[in-house]
């Protein structure tokens, strides 16, 4: 790009820049009120305003912190890390198969692994719950030093402040963002430190314009800013060599081979508005850094609490909005409690001093010594009668403070939706089924956290399916995952007409699984519900239970029993009793229908050896027959044929003579 383009890029994103500012200029300063208040303590002291702090302090007055926000914000958060959404992939047309599909939600998971994407989450979660908004990236790396191939990977976001997105906005997971920025503003010597094949691009003091928020002599702005930009492409929908309508745009295609489609009669076509992303590195006043994104969504991904526009002001909260005045209210009425009962009386006894006159050692010492007996003096030198020392009553709370301390505890229950069953205190439910829907009322109270969670897991699937197949664009050996955390290759193969294809031997074991992720149109969805271990925890107390009450069923279910548990040897275990599962258990025939087969073949070979011995027999006996002819010629070779005419025809004359012979078989 000239410099007159770069110009006019900066002059773009520092507008963009100041308009997110005043857009988001006060939800961001709620957002760090917030935050504080969850993260009160009795050293920093941020449910307190600071002046009543202040002078509560002077005076030596109690300013206690009992953070019980921080408890109903762990509910949410720690429910998301127990129910973590998941991608889910499914395949949509265009050759698209369900295989392809479950090999990309294995690479995601690959995907998610290599990043530490649990991480990741959890720590947009809190921000979520405790602020309003938090943020997570999707870039791309090499795999490693030794590779040239390029890498997904997901990266967290330490602070949600450092992001901006467009503005206009209407898709609650932001796919439809414009532009976005990523950015710091840094002391000038860190920035150099930091960046330092860049330092020469900062100005120096001299050069610098009035009133340039970007770059200035202490500070200077470091960004990465995302735009999109509209292009537009030719959609061609032609009919293949094998018969089947395929659709792809002409940008993706030689010019030769779009020539040939459209002189088809079969071709279709039509003009289609697409998008490219195009990234920039901004320090200062200088583009350092520029390359087009390959995928179609700016790569940020942002999960919110809440989020409302309410006469053009816009306002992002998360759970610990609500919460701020019934914890301020618990905050003083636990104070007050304390400061009233620390300014009664200590003093345990109440004792005239002629009582005591004489016996101080005893009385001072009540405190700290087991006596066995307390004097005192009951007559004075007068011999009038003196009053026993008496035990004052203890301090007492007022009942004020302590109806103030119920009531604020209340609120905080019904500001959150969360009561004390929630929060593990014990409750009036007895059975499960009253317990489960104490707990789901709680749930559905703060449902919509977790769901915004998922549509920003979904919009994450969503990225990665669109990057996927122009990454992994090189014939390479994936490692992809399944659920179970179990890992097997698959060779990526981007010129396979097909999705998906497998290898088998001559067992018919598959050796080999074939993708390609360029082939087919997919659509992600988030599915929530526990992790992988928290379903095998499940499976194996259901199990379990199964099994005491018919311990038959340990012969036939057993290795599935030890494959849920998660102990040491539980595998080895399982594999042992797999051999010892009856076959039709495991879809094999039954026992009578195996025996009655075998008695079969066992006929059946009798049968081929007794017809095979016929043969040999009747073989045997020709041969014995043809040699007796063969003899009988070799006698009679030397005999005149026509000396045997008077023997042969007498032999003739008396058959006649003798008459026709009858089969005895057959009856008169």
């Amino acid at each position: 790009m000239s410099k007159r383009s770069d110009s006019s890029v900066i002059a773009e994103a520092k507008k963009r820049f100041k308009r997110c500012e005043e857009w988001e200029g006060e939800a961001r300063s709620r957002f760090v009120e917030d935050r504080k208040f969850a993260n009160a303590d009795s050293e920093n002291g941020w449910q307190w305003n600071d002046k009543m702090r202040t002078a509560r302090e002077l005076d030596s007055r109690p300013c206690l912190t009992i953070n019980k926000t921080r408890q109903h914000n762990l509910q949410i958060i720690n429910d998301a890390r127990q129910n973590k959404p998941s991608v889910a992939v499914r395949a949509v047309s265009n050759g698209a198969t369900y295989q392809a599909a479950q090999v990309f939600e294995s690479v995601i998971r690959h995907i998610e692994y290599i990043s530490n994407a649990g991480s990741i989450y959890d720590r947009a979660t809190v921000f979520q719950v405790e602020g309003g908004i938090g943020y997570w990236r999707v870039v791309t790396d090499y795999a490693d030093d030794e590779s040239l191939d390029q890498q997904i990977f997901l990266r967290p976001v330490k602070d949600p402040l450092s992001i901006y997105l467009d503005p206009d906005i209407l898709e609650a997971d932001g796919s439809d963002a414009r532009f976005g920025f990523v950015f710091d503003d840094m002391p000038r010597d860190e920035a150099a430190a930091k960046f330092p094949q860049f330092k020469d691009a900062f100005p120096t003091a001299d050069t610098l314009g009035k009133g340039n928020d970007w770059l200035n002599k202490d500070r200077v702005r470091i960004a990465e800013y995302f735009r999109k930009s509209e292009t537009v492409d030719t959609l061609v929908s032609y009919v293949d060599n094998d018969g089947q309508r395929k659709t792809a745009k002409a940008s993706e295609l030689t010019p030769d081979i779009v020539d040939q489609l459209k002189a088809d009669p079969q071709t279709r076509t039509r003009e289609v508005r697409g998008s490219k992303i195009e990234w920039f590195q901004i320090i200062g006043d200088q583009i350092v850094d520029r390359n087009e994104w390959p995928g179609i969504y700016v790569p940020i991904v942002r999960v919110v609490g809440e989020e409302t526009v309410i006469d053009g002001q816009l306002d992002r909260k998360g759970h610990t909005r609500s919460l701020k005045d019934p914890q301020r209210q618990y905050n003083f009425w636990s104070s007050g409690a304390s400061e009233f009962v620390a300014l009664q009386s200590k003093s345990p006894y109440i004792a005239p001093t002629r009582s005591i006159e004489g016996l101080e050692n005893y009385w001072e010492n009540a405190n700290t010594e087991n006596f066995a007996v307390l004097p005192y003096n009951d007559i004075d030198d007068n011999g009038q009668k003196i009053e026993r020392p008496q035990r004052s009553e203890p301090p007492v709370m007022a009942p004020a403070f302590v109806a103030g301390m119920q009531v604020a505890r209340q609120e905080l229950m019904e500001v959150s939706g969360q009561y004390q069953a929630e929060m593990g205190a014990p409750s009036n439910e007895k059975s499960g089924i009253a317990i489960q829907e104490r707990q789901r009322q709680g749930d559905n109270a703060t449902y919509h956290f977790i769901d915004h969670l998922a549509l920003a897991i979904r919009f994450t699937g969503k990225i990665l399916i669109d990057l996927i197949p122009k990454i992994y664009d090189t014939p390479r050996i994936l490692r992809i995952m399944g659920e179970d955390g179990s890992d097997e290759p698959v060779t990526l193969d981007p010129q396979m007409k097909q999705a998906y294809a497998e290898k088998v031997n001559q067992d018919g074991e598959v050796v080999e699984k074939i993708f390609n992720p360029s082939v087919g149109k997919y659509d992600v969805q988030a599915d929530i519900g526990p992790d992988y271990g928290t379903k095998r925890q499940e499976a194996f107390n259901a199990l379990t239970q199964i099994v005491m009450r018919d311990e038959n069923l340990m012969t036939v279910i057993g290795d599935i029993v030890f494959k849920a548990a998660d102990f040491p040897m539980s595998d080895e275990v399982a594999e042992r009793l797999a051999r010892m599962v009856p076959a039709q258990a495991l879809g094999g025939p039954n026992p009578e229908v195996v025996n009655l087969q075998t008695q079969l073949q066992q006929c059946q070979a009798a049968l081929e050896g007794a017809i095979k011995q016929i043969a040999e027999e009747k073989k045997k006996v020709g041969v014995e027959a043809y040699n007796a002819v063969t003899k009988r010629i070799e006698v009679g070779k030397d005999i005149d044929p026509m000396a045997l005419v008077p023997a042969i025809h007498a032999a003739i004359v008396q058959a006649l003579q003798a008459g026709p012979v009858m089969d005895p078989s057959v009856s008169a």
